[in-house]
């Protein structure tokens, strides 16, 4: 046994480094966004104005990732990733001066979380690509599910961490932190992590558009992989709502606030902890899109009805558990899928083209969920009487709107699995062969 672990620690010396470091950096990336939130939110009170955060980060990631990729497949990773996140500490450095001089409005986090989004928009092919390199095939799944479990353990610390900060030193220390994991990650990418040139990789002279119609391409000719990712931004649009309306429900809630919120966070981390370690130690399914499926429906058809329906912490936990435990599983095989379907030499155009399909759903659910709880559903249950019956479902007061929300959530989200695992497109990807990188 002692043995194995040693072969599997060199076979993964990279990647490990790699995803250690950037684990720890996303932690302090992840306390300042945690912090912000709060601040924004106790600035404005109002969901639109906070959800505008994300929506910001979104959208040029979102528009500009089907270039990104090929920019991506032409740059190298290592100098991109460290480019990336050298751009994203300077605007954390420009939030921390604000702040000093008492000077930070809204607007400013608006437009240095759009200019972190168009980083992140280059740096995720090139980070995608540079993890298939440092980590065998044979250990995808492996490795997919500590990174999920890393990404669960960020939500657990996130929210302790940074309530801790926030209360005992101010905003300021909260930024530092991240700062500091930042430095901590780039010295460790710089002189520690050694990425592999990708075999085989043949020369291109073709555009940058060029570059990216090829990543188009490819998906339309692979048309499982198409509406695999079609059925993800499906269920992002109702993730990201749902991100955008939780916070102003649990903050305003009677019974609910930032101790309320933080409980459910936590919980939501623990969730994810217990689903990453699950997903690290399965075997491989016999059907990894039946998993994907699967997973998907236990989530959409739990924590939105009960979130919905649900006026206490305790349920809400229930509620985060049911709705988050599988998702590393799900990531886990979503992403052999991908990583095996998909060759080397094209993972950064496809990858991009993904993030474009995918993810354009995610700024547009934020917007929509900010402004149907602030314009439509909180007015509408504010001019319901106290004894009607959406007031006796959904209770009264503020936070009743983002309740009803939910429950249309919940359904939308619950026939988007169930109209998704009859495309039998997704289904044939069980019967393909992998790509050869």
């Amino acid at each position: 046994m002692r043995k194995k672990i040693q072969n599997l620690m060199g076979e993964l010396h990279g990647f490990l480094i790699l995803w250690m470091t950037q684990s720890f950096s996303q932690l302090g990336s992840s306390m300042t966004s945690f912090a912000l939130i709060i601040w924004s939110y106790q600035e404005k009170g109002s969901a639109l104005t906070t959800a505008l955060l994300s929506v910001c980060s979104y959208a040029p990631y979102v528009v500009m990732s089907i270039l990104s990729g090929a920019l991506s497949d032409r740059w190298n990773k290592k100098i991109t990733m460290l480019a990336c996140d050298s751009f994203a500490a300077c605007s954390t450095v420009a939030i921390l001066v604000l702040l000093q001089m008492n000077k930070l409005e809204i607007w400013h986090l608006y437009c240095l979380n759009a200019l972190n989004g168009l980083m992140n928009t280059i740096q995720q092919p090139a980070s995608d690509v540079v993890i298939s390199l440092l980590t065998p095939s044979r250990h995808y799944q492996k490795a997919s599910g500590m990174r999920s479990f890393s990404n669960s353990l960020v939500n657990i610390l996130t929210p302790v961490f940074a309530a801790a900060l926030l209360a005992w030193f101010g905003i300021q220390a909260v930024i530092a932190f991240d700062l500091f994991t930042f430095f901590i990650a780039f010295v460790s990418l710089l002189f520690f992590v050694k990425v592999p040139k990708i075999p085989h990789q043949e020369k291109r002279e073709e555009s940058v558009l060029q570059s990216a119609k090829s990543g188009l391409l490819y998906l339309k000719k692979n048309r499982g992989i198409l509406d695999l990712i079609l059925f993800l931004a499906a269920i992002n649009l109702t993730a990201s709502v749902y991100n955008a309306a939780f916070p102003a429900m649990v903050l305003s809630r009677e019974g609910g606030g930032e101790a309320a919120l933080g409980i459910v966070n936590t919980t939501m981390g623990i969730a994810l902890l217990i689903g990453s370690a699950v997903a690290s130690a399965l075997p491989a399914p016999e059907s990894r899109v039946r998993m994907v499926c699967n997973t998907l429906l236990l989530s959409m058809g739990t924590e939105n009805f009960i979130l919905a329906f649900g006026k206490t912490v305790p349920i809400w936990c229930i509620g985060v558990v049911l709705g988050w435990i599988c998702i590393p599983i799900m990531n886990a095989n979503l992403d052999v899928i991908l990583r095996s379907k998909i060759p080397l030499s094209m993972q950064g155009r496809v990858y991009s083209a993904r993030n474009t399909l995918q993810f354009f759903t995610i700024p547009v659910g934020y917007f929509l969920g900010g402004w149907l709880v602030d314009r439509v559903f909180e007015p509408f249950m504010a001019s319901q009487s106290g004894d009607s019956f959406l007031t006796v479902l959904f209770g009264g007061g503020k936070g009743s709107g983002a309740a009803l929300l939910f429950f249309i959530l919940a359904v939308f989200g619950t026939l988007t699995c169930l109209i998704f695992r009859r495309d039998r497109h997704i289904w044939e990807l069980e019967r393909q062969k992998s790509e050869k990188n």
